[in-house]
């Protein structure tokens, strides 16, 4: 079921800010009942949007200095990048339509 790629902080900067196509990242802990909630919601879009943005998640337990770098207060925060620079931030769950039609038209695909 995991479509989607767990990043280290030693493999952000090939796999997200030198990414060709928009990166979508989700901050989230393994203890926080909103991320288990947005988990599934995030899936989906991975697989809806595949050919158009890549998604990815970060453990802010295992990878405090990226999310300290990125400011992470709340989890979960979604990040879009694009062209290497932050779009766009979400911190909380969001419906899956509404992410949807916001990542795609920050994206712009």
């Amino acid at each position: 079921m995991d479509k989607i790629n767990k990043v280290k902080t030693k493999d952000f900067e090939e796999e997200v800010l030198n990414a060709k196509e928009p990166v979508l990242v989700d901050f989230y802990a393994t203890w926080c009942p909103p991320c288990k909630m947005l988990s599934p919601i995030l899936e989906e879009l991975a697989e809806e949007l595949k050919d158009k943005i890549k998604f990815v998640k970060v453990d802010v337990d295992e990878e405090y200095p990226l999310a300290e770098r990125y400011g992470i207060r709340g989890v979960p925060t979604l990040m879009l990048f694009k062209d290497g620079i932050v779009k766009d931030v979400v911190v909380g769950l969001i419906p899956k339509g509404a992410l949807k039609s916001r990542v795609k038209q920050i994206a712009g695909v």
